[in-house]
Formats: structure tokens, sequence, C-alpha cells
């Protein structure tokens, strides 16, 4: 009996010491590895780090972060995708993210801690950027899965491959369109969702650019145009008119497209507004009332729709809207307080701008006394033009082709001095527009 307690606490000994062993061997492998590859000498890290890997996964969560690095490197090396080598360094890469995967758990008390929805869009990107040959099925579901998980949490470039790999389902099945739609809306939700969560000015300007990537890629995946899209959605709109949920994704998608002059979008709209008033219900209302002509109708329900809206970068394109519809409406002053809120909103928008502009122009008369006060209006006009341009590039041309336009109506130099104003002079303009500008 003695004799059996002796080799029981011998083997315990020797199991406890081999395993104290392997843990030192670990840590020294995982030290190693860990400097060469602050060193980015990633062929010295692989062999120390492959060791950790197979032996010791849940020492450290660096283990995966440097193996992705090194295994990248490794395959960004090699030009034959078909190789060997560079089938098993990709294979290893996708084996290290699984693992990864598998052990988070062991991880999840380290600050900022990835979940297993961000793990998984990670190695999907990986996959896509890596594979000999992408399997869009596959790379779709991973992806699925991750902003499922996420949500407006979800990283942009995850977004944009989601929908990338939506899209090159629906070239190999034209089954697919109807959840291309909705993928797409998916997308673009979440990354407004990701715009309003961002507070870094920097990263909400990318996260804009991958919105705008996303929907490009939906408006040029050559799927919808407003002709087939009323085909589809007319009959299931009114088949679908108590089903909040599908006419709320039908709106969506019409919206983006440009259609909302649809007779699609306007039932949809308003069988949305009838089950519940949401922004864009109350929207799509607005544009079948300014269509109509009632113009007094679109107001309320913009007006309707920008209560309801909590989403500033919307927010700032219904205000846009209702100040486009007074303008045309004449009434000058209460369109500009309208563009006002819309920059208010989004202060990069340069549309806004150029609207305002044209509010500006559209009604210069304010100084009953002088001719020439008037065409100094014209001033405050080209200041929100280029004002337009810089904060928005995108519109520079346009601000241009207006500037060029309405610099013809700028007052000559003699006709400044013939009421004691010169160049470089601060002046007022007055009446409803009530803006300071610079005579040059």
């Amino acid at each position: 009996m003695k004799m059996n307690r002796l080799v029981a606490v011998l083997l315990l000994t020797i199991g406890a010491t081999g395993a104290f062993a392997q843990t030192e061997d670990c840590n020294a492998n995982s030290s190693i590895s860990h400097e060469a590859v602050r060193s980015k000498n990633y062929k010295d890290a692989y062999e120390p780090w492959k060791a950790v890997f197979q032996n010791c996964p849940e020492l450290k969560f660096y283990t995966y972060v440097d193996g992705q690095k090194i295994l990248r490197a490794f395959l960004d090396e090699i030009k034959d995708r078909n190789s060997a080598d560079y089938q098993k360094y990709f294979d290893e890469l996708i084996a290290a993210h699984d693992q990864k995967i598998k052990y988070l758990p062991s991880f999840a008390h380290l600050k900022g801690a990835q979940t297993e929805g961000e793990a998984l869009g990670i190695k999907a990107i990986d996959y896509i950027a890596y594979a000999p040959k992408i399997d869009a099925n596959m790379a779709y579901e991973w992806l699925k899965k991750s902003i499922d998980a996420e949500k407006e949490q979800s990283k942009g470039a995850v977004l944009h491959y989601f929908l990338d790999m939506s899209l090159a389902k629906l070239r190999n099945d034209a089954e697919h369109r109807e959840q291309f739609f909705q993928d797409y809306l998916t997308a673009a939700d979440y990354a407004d969702g990701a715009i309003v969560l961002e507070s870094d000015s920097v990263k909400k300007s990318q996260l804009r650019l991958i919105k705008d990537n996303i929907e490009a890629m939906f408006i040029n995946s050559g799927t919808a145009n407003c002709d087939n899209l009323q085909e589809l959605f007319g009959p299931k709109v009114e088949a679908a008119k108590t089903d909040s949920t599908y006419l709320k994704k039908a709106i969506g998608i019409m919206k983006v497209m440009g259609c909302t002059e649809s007779d699609a979008y306007f039932q949809a709209s308003y069988y949305m507004y009838k089950i519940r008033p949401t922004a864009d219900a109350a929207l799509g209302c607005g544009y079948m009332s300014y269509k109509k002509g009632d113009n007094e109708a679109a107001i309320k329900y913009f007006d309707e729709a920008l209560n309801l809206e909590s989403n500033p970068d919307k927010k700032a394109k219904i205000a846009y809207n209702t100040g486009a519809v007074l303008l045309s409406m004449r009434r000058y002053s209460a369109a500009k307080n309208s563009i006002l809120k819309a920059l208010s909103y989004r202060p990069d928008y340069g549309d806004a701008y150029i609207l305002l502009a044209q509010d500006y122009a559209s009604s210069p008369n304010w100084n009953d006394d002088d001719p020439v006060w008037n065409k100094c209006t014209y001033y405050v006009v080209i200041d929100k033009l280029q004002r337009a341009k810089s904060v928005d590039p995108k519109v520079a041309d346009r601000a241009n082709e207006l500037i060029a336009t309405y610099s013809r109506y700028l007052p000559k130099s003699e006709n400044l001095f013939m009421v004691g104003v010169k160049t470089g002079q601060r002046i007022t303009i007055g009446g409803w527009i009530n803006e300071t500008t610079t005579v040059r």
C-alpha cells in the first residue's frame, strides 16, 4: 500500500514538473517570438510562435495577434497563390483564427477583449484577402454572423465586405436579389449607427466614406432601378400593407435609389404611416404631397419626419428638403431658417450651402435707397458657394459654375465708390438676409 502511494506521488510530481517545464518553454518561446514580431523579424518569430500556439493556446492573447502578423507577412511575400507554401501558411492563418475564437473566453477579462463577432469578422476579411479562391457563400455566412452580433459596433471593413460578398452571391444566383436589397439596408443602417456613435471627427469621416462606398456598391450593382423596383415592390407592398418590417425595408431601398416618385414608394410610405408614423414614412408622405402640388402638406410631413428622426445626417437632409420646398414657394426667410437648421445637423453639407446661396440670390433686394447695395448681396451669395466647396469637395464643380454666374451681378468698383465703399471693407447685408461680408 505504501509503495502504491509512493508511486502515485511520484507520478503526480513528474506530471506537475512536466507541465511546469512546458509552461516555462512556452513563456520563453512567447517572449522570443513577441520581440521578433515587434522588430518585424517574422522569419525568426515563426517557429517559437508556432510552439506556443500548439502547446499553450491560452498563454497570451497576443499569440494570436502576432500569429496573424507573421502569417500575413509570409503570404504577402509569396506571389504564386497556388504554391504548396502559400496553401500551408494560408491554412495556418485560418487555423489561428479558429483557435483564437475557441479560446476567447480565456481572454475575456482583458481590456478591449475581442468578442466572437468581432473575431469572426477579422477572420472573414483575412480569408477574402488571402484565399487562393474565395468561396463567397462561406465568407458571406461568417460576415453575416459577425454583423448580426456586432450591429453598429461592426468595423467599417466588415460592413463593406458583407455587402461585397452578398453581391458576389447575387451574380451567381438571381434568387438572391431581394436578400441583397435587405443586406444593403442592414449594412447601411449599421454604418449610420456607427457614425452616430463615433466621436472622433477623422474616424467619423472615414465611416461616412465607407457608407458612401456601400451606397455606391448597391447603386452600381446593376440590380436595381426605379422600374424594376416598382415591379418588385408594387404588388408586394399591397400584400404587406400591415407588415411594418417589410414596408420599412421597401421604403429604405427605394429611397436610396432615388425612386421617391414611384407609386410603390408612396404606397409603402402611406401604409407605414398608418401603422406607425416613422421618419421615413412621414418623409415619403411628404414627397407624395409635394408631387401632388400640396406644398403645405409636404412641409407638415417633413417637419414631422424631422421630429421623429434621430440620425443627424438624415435630419440634415429632411431640413434641406423643407428649405427647398419653402424656396419654391418664395418664402425666403423661412427657407433660410430650414437650411441653417440642416447645417446645424451637418456642418459639411455642401448642397445646403449651395441652396442657401440660391435662396439669397432669389431675393437680393433689401435696400430701397440705392441698387448698388442690393448688388452687394452677391458677395454673400459667393461666400456661401465658396464655403460649400471648401467643406464638401464633391460639390466644387457645381459651386464654381454658380460662382461664375453670380459674379456677373457684383457691383462695379466705380459704383461702390459712389456709395463710399472700397475693396476690403466689411459691410452688412440687411433685411431678412442679415449677413456680414467683405467687398472684393
